[in-house]
């Protein structure tokens, strides 16, 4: 393994630190990139999902470079919306949003898109967008107000999180179960070999650790 390559992850979020280490990838330093995620007009769903994964990496990288850290560093970001058709979904805070979220859910198929950008230690930006359809199963009011009293979905996007007890009103889901949860790793991965990132060689010093 190339002990120089460090990975820094442009997000706080514990759910794409998980999924990282389920694909055997530990980042070496998370970098939350806060930027204004508020939708520009008529904007769809597909683009704002690759706008904020691109901008939280650059502005990632741009606090690292500041720091002197940028430097041989794989910087990787993503951001999920999810949308009724081109109706996006608030990364609920209050409960009154996720309430709403899972009344606008309730019986119907959604899309949840998550955009991965990569900026590599040669400074180029890479990206993917990925697309998920789900569909909830019709919830009733004690349904949905059990879920609002879990917290769970505090700051995931639709409201809800599928990793959680949600998983238990989805019906049918087509596409990446991780993109879902919050960062698609088959596309994050490949991205990552494609320039060079060695993850696999990872695979094989944990199993000799």
């Amino acid at each position: 393994m190339n002990a120089s390559q460090k990975l820094i992850l442009a997000s706080g979020s514990p759910r794409r630190v998980e999924l990282l280490q389920q694909a055997g990838i530990e980042p070496d330093r998370l970098f939350p990139a806060d930027i204004d995620e508020t939708p520009q007009r008529a904007e769809h769903p597909r683009s704002l999902a690759k706008r904020l994964s691109r901008e939280k990496a650059e502005k990632a990288f741009d606090g690292l470079k500041r720091d002197g850290e940028a430097e041989g560093a794989f910087i990787l970001a993503a951001d999920t919306v999810v949308a009724v058709g081109r109706r996006i979904l608030p990364k609920a805070e209050l409960s009154e949003e996720a309430m709403n979220c899972l009344r606008f859910l309730s019986g119907r198929s959604h899309r949840v898109y998550s955009g991965v950008c990569l900026i590599t230690p040669s400074g180029k930006v890479r990206q993917r967008l990925v697309e998920t359809r789900v569909r909830f199963k019709r919830l009733s009011r004690a349904e949905m107000e059990s879920y609002i009293a879990s917290g769970e979905w505090r700051g995931k996007a639709g409201g809800y999180g599928v990793q959680g007890l949600a998983g238990a009103f989805v019906i049918k889901l087509v596409g990446s179960y991780s993109n879902v949860v919050g960062l698609p790793l088959y596309e994050t991965v490949g991205l990552l070999t494609a320039d060079g990132f060695e993850v696999h060689s990872r695979w094989l010093s944990g199993a000799n650790a």
